[in-house]
């Protein structure tokens, strides 16, 4: 990796290196290979400073040092594709490598190149190619692929039912959708009704899905830029957190956070919902017991009805089947998906009270693979295949693992400021200097990219944040090698080498 050092000569203040644009696969300003026609749309390389909240900072000097090192021209042929048909994105273009199958823990790119995936979007509970999931999707495949609208069919039933038996009270009504973006649509369009009201309070830096009412819903300034007018009536406050953030800086509860949220309730009126991931994903933040225990409180008090996003964190990662099961609270509706398809079939969904029940007027989704039977038996086979192989229990004992790991990291690294995480939903946080809390951005994406060149994947947020969520079959031997990896990688970084 050190032999490109001399290639990362790109001026910080956005200037182009034509050296390193020419090893991505880039030829001259005339004719732009992939990544010098996406600097040209965006002139800031690496400032110092996270560029977004949600994802990598995907255009920085590091991200073309990295094109360098793949040093494959079939790949360069595809990534210029990539960037020639589709349309350009934050947060997805460019992108890092061309896949070419999976297995397991692990993603295998077009030149052999295997990572183990630290990330999977969230939909890699169970590995990939898990044979049990697949042996019963191809099964139905060649029974029933497709259930059109108005007609029903049995495996969308059977998931409705399980689903209903693993929520506590009356959380027993479903809805299905093909995506999770379409569940928290139908969540906000079901409180509206429920509640007579369309105010809504959301926290800022949430993600909740990427179309317009999502967006508008969600904190995530990367996806509302440009967007113009959205969904009125949307409150934010700040997340709930200790580490950092407007109320961390003179105690360690994280329950003036619940606070805020009561009193931008009474000063505004007519909140009906409050949508909020149950612990946030991307950076990992774990709220404790207090907060949400008076959060359920509060909504109660005030008619206000909690919407929990668990897109990303259900199914077991937490070493609970749905993270609320830890704070011995009860949501009004969940919003499901990401891991409900078990990585094979899009699938997502709504769980809510049976006195939520009211709007047989109404199209809440109405989506054409509403009831996906492909869908309901991948979701079916994932819950299976958690139950039979004790993988709850079986993630609370790598959660215990991994906090002694990375808590070891934390005391020989001086780089690490703060470990947070639970069952395998990890953030580490990666700071110049633990007294200042200064972001460590260029560090983080050093990590990064060391990583993925010695073969472990993940994501970065906040630009600082290293976010580790393995799939839940991982082996304690393929735990252990992927954190040896980020040990190495820590070492380079926490020694000023730059990728």
């Amino acid at each position: 990796m050190h032999a490109v050092a001399p290639l990362l000569a790109a001026d910080r203040a956005g200037s182009i290196n034509k050296n390193i644009i020419r090893c991505a696969g880039g030829k001259d300003q005339e004719n732009p290979g992939y990544l010098f026609s996406l600097y040209k749309t965006y002139s800031v390389a690496m400032s110092g400073s996270p560029l977004r909240t949600e994802g990598d900072i995907n255009l920085s000097a590091s991200r073309t040092a990295w094109y360098a090192v793949i040093e494959h021209p079939e790949t360069r042929q595809y990534l210029d594709e990539d960037a020639r048909y589709f349309l350009h994105q934050s947060l997805s273009t460019p992108c890092l490598d061309v896949l070419a199958s999976c297995h397991d823990i692990y993603l295998t790119d077009i030149r052999g190149k295997e990572y183990m995936d630290f990330h999977g979007n969230n939909v890699h509970q169970l590995g990939y190619g898990n044979a049990f999931v697949l042996d019963r999707v191809k099964a139905q495949m060649d029974q029933l692929a497709f259930s059109p609208r108005r007609y029903t069919n049995i495996p969308a039933i059977t998931l409705a039912k399980k689903l209903g038996d693993l929520f506590p009270g009356d959380l027993k009504r479903v809805l299905f959708a093909p995506g999770g973006s379409s569940a928290i649509s139908m969540a906000l369009k079901l409180a509206r009704l429920v509640t007579g009201k369309h105010k809504i309070i959301s926290v800022w830096d949430s993600f909740h899905g990427a179309s317009l009412d999502a967006i508008a819903a969600g904190g995530e300034r990367d996806f509302r830029k440009g967007m113009g007018p959205l969904a009125p009536g949307v409150e934010r406050i700040p997340p709930p957190t200790t580490y950092r953030g407007p109320f961390s800086s003179t105690n360690d509860s994280d329950i003036a956070y619940a606070d805020y949220l009561e009193y931008v309730i009474e000063k505004e009126g007519d909140i009906g919902a409050f949508l909020i991931e149950t612990m946030r994903n991307t950076d990992v933040q774990i709220p404790s017991k207090a907060y949400w225990k008076k959060v359920r409180e509060i909504c109660t008090r005030h008619h206000v009805l909690l919407i929990l996003d668990e897109i990303p964190i259900a199914f077991g990662r937490t070493g609970k089947m749905f993270a609320f099961e830890h704070y011995d609270i009860e949501p009004d509706i969940v919003c499901l998906g990401k891991g409900l398809g078990a990585g094979v079939i899009p699938m997502a969904g709504i769980v809510a009270r049976e006195s939520h029940n009211i709007a047989a007027e109404v199209s809440l989704g109405h989506f054409t693979f509403e009831k996906s039977p492909l869908g309901s038996v991948a979701a079916l086979a994932m819950l299976e295949y958690i139950e039979e192989n004790n993988l709850l229990e079986k993630v609370r004992d790598d959660g215990r693992f991994m906090r002694e790991q990375l808590d070891r990291l934390q005391q020989k690294f001086p780089l690490i400021g703060d470990v947070r995480g639970i069952g395998l939903l990890w953030g580490v946080e990666l700071v110049k200097d633990r007294k200042t809390k200064e972001k460590a951005v260029q560090e983080a994406e050093t990590v990064m990219y060391e990583c993925l060149q010695q073969g472990l994947s993940f994501k970065v947020s906040q630009g600082n944040v290293l976010q580790l969520s393995p799939p839940l079959i991982i082996t304690r031997a393929q735990l252990s090698a992927a954190l040896t990896i980020l040990e190495n990688a820590l070492d380079v970084a926490s020694r000023g080498i730059s990728f």
